[in-house]
């Protein structure tokens, strides 16, 4: 199975896709943060403040969520694919002026539309 564990095509994919999403979140492309999640009531996020469960959730929060001080440095970030379909993305971030630490991870999957997150996870370290 090691072989099969960041084999270089499928990492470039998921490392663009995982560029498109950071932009997206950070300009508030909202169309373009739904395309990038699963549609299905199974998708999963877990934020600094809220549990959304199911994709209509998870789009409703982000069409009222503020869309000021998104922008964020990261500062480390792991991407991890297994074969050609899976893989985990794990950044640590900072906002500009906060010196606190924030997480995030996220499962994506390759569905049949492409790259997709499945399940995502924010949180900040106190």
């Amino acid at each position: 199975m090691d072989h099969a564990i960041n084999l270089p095509q499928v990492l470039a994919e998921v490392e663009a896709v995982f560029d498109e999403y950071e932009r997206a979140l950070t300009s508030n492309d909202v169309p373009a943060l739904d395309r990038l999640f699963w549609d299905s009531p199974h998708t999963l996020r877990y934020g600094a403040g809220e549990n959304l469960y199911g994709f209509e959730a998870i789009q409703a929060f982000r069409r009222g969520r503020p869309a000021n001080n998104l922008e964020r440095e990261i500062t480390a970030r792991a991407i991890t694919t297994f074969g050609t379909d899976f893989a985990v993305a794990n950044i640590e971030f900072r906002r500009q002026g906060s010196e606190r630490t924030g997480r995030q991870s996220q499962t994506w999957v390759r569905m049949p539309e492409g790259w997709r997150v499945v399940s995502a996870h924010v949180s900040l370290m106190l």
